[in-house]
């Protein structure tokens, strides 16, 4: 017989405090994941606060690059991916050799990285950035030359707004961002006139040209609650609606397309977290070697930041 939901929610929560667990949810997570939480936002943020907890071990509700993430900020605590197989796509468009390989043909190209990388390539990186802080991240770099990795999308946004650099892009982009078509965007605008529209900066140059705000996750969240917000086109992947209408019961927010799904944000399920918690496994590790080079660049954006 199959357990209920709410059977297996108390149990993780029993577990979680047995193991001295924290338990965090991207925003792109399923609701009830979201909603068994201690945290749910991006996937820095979320990072960062598991590191500033007294718990021994994160239980990671996203992908792989998040779990690493969270392995190269708390090194001593144990970090677990519910789901092993919780890969994204993006982040697996650019492996390490492929980098160091590109380094060697733009010798004088400092090495722009998105977090939504793994640790490997971070290791190989000069710096990160987030979704938020790009622009400000390759404004702050006296260098000319900047590789942007790997995100295309967002690495044409950060040029269209800091556009006194040599721009080389590596040729990846989300699958889910990139299936979203302007089209789509202008059909909801013209059904909801009175709406805002937020896009995020993983989009097409096209998309982001009908936003009234480019925003990360995180800036969405924050976007939502402003006062003068009350009805807001939402472009980007669909499981941030239920944070959002969460957050702000009494406003209107209306997905650009029901199709816009990351189908391995939404591989993780309760059964998943309470095995993860009751064999403390899979493990996410970064090895140190790898971690200290990877920390470096990450050290160096939130110094500007």
């Amino acid at each position: 017989m199959e357990n209920r939901p709410d059977e297996l929610v108390k149990r993780i929560h029993e577990l979680k405090k047995e193991r001295n667990a924290v338990i965090l949810a991207h925003n792109y997570q399923p609701a009830d994941i979201q909603d068994m939480a201690d945290f749910v936002g991006d996937s820095l943020e979320l990072s960062q606060k598991a590191a500033s907890t007294p718990a021994a071990v994160i239980v990671f509700c996203g992908v792989h690059f998040m779990a690493e993430t969270a392995s190269i900020l708390s090194p001593h605590k144990k970090v677990l991916l519910p789901e092993s197989s919780a890969g994204c796509p993006m982040a697996d468009m650019v492996t390490a050799e492929k980098l160091r390989a590109r380094k060697k043909e733009l010798p004088n190209a400092v090495v722009v990285t998105y977090i939504n990388s793994s640790a490997a390539v971070k290791a190989e990186s000069d710096i990160c950035c987030t979704s938020a802080n790009a622009p400000q991240v390759v404004a702050s770099l006296p260098d000319e030359e900047i590789l942007f990795v790997p995100d295309k999308y967002l690495g044409q946004y950060v040029a269209s707004k800091v556009p006194d650099k040599k721009y080389t892009f590596w040729p990846g982009f989300c699958p889910v961002h990139k299936g979203i078509k302007a089209a789509a965007v202008l059909k909801i605008k013209n059904a909801y006139p009175g709406a805002k529209v937020a896009v995020h900066p993983e989009c097409r140059p096209e998309v982001i040209a009908l936003a009234d705000e480019v925003l990360s996750t995180g800036g969405m969240c924050r976007y939502a609650g402003r006062p003068d917000v009350n009805q807001v086109i939402v472009v980007t992947e669909t499981g941030i609606i239920h944070r959002l209408q969460k957050e702000n019961p009494q406003k209107q927010f209306i997905p650009v397309s029901d199709t816009a799904v990351c189908r391995t944000m939404k591989s993780i399920t309760l059964e998943k977290v309470l095995h993860s918690l009751e064999t403390l496994t899979p493990e996410v590790k970064v090895p140190e070697d790898i971690r200290l080079k990877a920390i470096g660049a990450v050290n160096r954006m939130l110094q500007i930041i």
